[in-house]
């Protein structure tokens, strides 16, 4: 169920309930698949009989409406994939994290000095022994032999990472690696460009990186393939080439990630009403 925890700005809302509230600002019928969400948001007193929103929602819902950057970090482990992010619009800021099993996200007020610090949680970005290591290992391999040690672990028949590398024809410090596996994420930051900084449709910009947690193992950088990676884009002879890495160098390039103000394209200007 929808909820607002007034004294702290926090609201839990699933995707159903933001399209309801979307299409409210909007002046639009509620379609029937979304009866369901929009009786949630009148019984939680979100929405009144009237369907007018209540005011303490108002930055989050104009900030969903017209956001500058969006951030839609993806994080895949044993609960399967568990998305999070943040909307940044011109005014506002909102953080949101999901919890596994849970349709609601957990919707924050943020501001700029704690954007990268937020991001950073949600990834569970800590330190470890591992800071300590010189120089950076790097291992090569294709997404072939990758799918092919992870499906092979997941079959628990092969407790040693190297017969899982034989099985799989695939290097044993891959396995070794991948053995320890806490989760994978991967954080992607759109934003409307200048023409020149344009990477995609519609003039947008991305940025993105992609990370092995691998627990004692530390923390891997995807380098190749490099995001964003298209549909179609990658197969299973595609070259894998990750780098070890640190959470102080993560940190590094979570913040670099966000554009800055001079990487905006010009806020749309409202029309002058005759």
């Amino acid at each position: 169920m929808p909820s607002v925890d007034a004294s702290r700005r926090r609201l839990r809302l699933s995707d159903s309930h933001i399209s309801v509230l979307g299409l409210l600002v909007e002046e639009e019928q509620i379609p029937e698949e979304l009866f369901v969400a929009r009786s949630e948001l009148r019984d939680s007193g979100i929405v009144d009989a009237d369907d007018k929103i209540a005011a303490d929602l108002y930055p989050l819902v104009t900030t969903l409406m017209e956001p500058r950057v969006i951030v839609q970090v993806e994080i895949s482990g044993s609960h399967g994939v568990i998305p999070s992010g943040a909307v940044i619009g011109d005014d506002f800021i909102f953080t949101h994290e999901s919890w596994p099993g849970d349709a609601e996200s957990e919707y924050v007020p943020a501001e700029p000095e704690t954007l990268v610090w937020a991001l950073a949680r949600m990834v569970d970005l800590h330190r470890d022994f591992t800071d300590g290591i010189d120089g950076d290992e790097e291992i090569v391999s294709t997404m072939g032999a990758f799918d092919d040690v992870v499906a092979h672990m997941e079959t628990g028949r092969f407790e040693e990472p190297g017969a899982v590398a034989e099985a799989a024809n695939a290097p044993t410090r891959l396995a070794e690696v991948l053995s320890q596996l806490n989760c994978m994420w991967r954080m992607t930051v759109a934003w409307k460009g200048t023409e020149a900084q344009a990477t995609l449709g519609n003039g947008l910009a991305v940025s993105a990186l992609a990370v092995w947690d691998c627990g004692i193992e530390g923390y891997w950088l995807r380098e190749v393939p490099a995001e964003p990676v298209i549909d179609g884009q990658v197969d299973e002879s595609s070259e894998l080439r990750v780098r070890r890495t640190t959470a102080k160098e993560l940190w590094r390039m979570i913040t670099d990630l966000l554009p800055d103000g001079a990487q905006l394209a010009p806020a749309p200007q409202s029309q002058p009403t005759s």
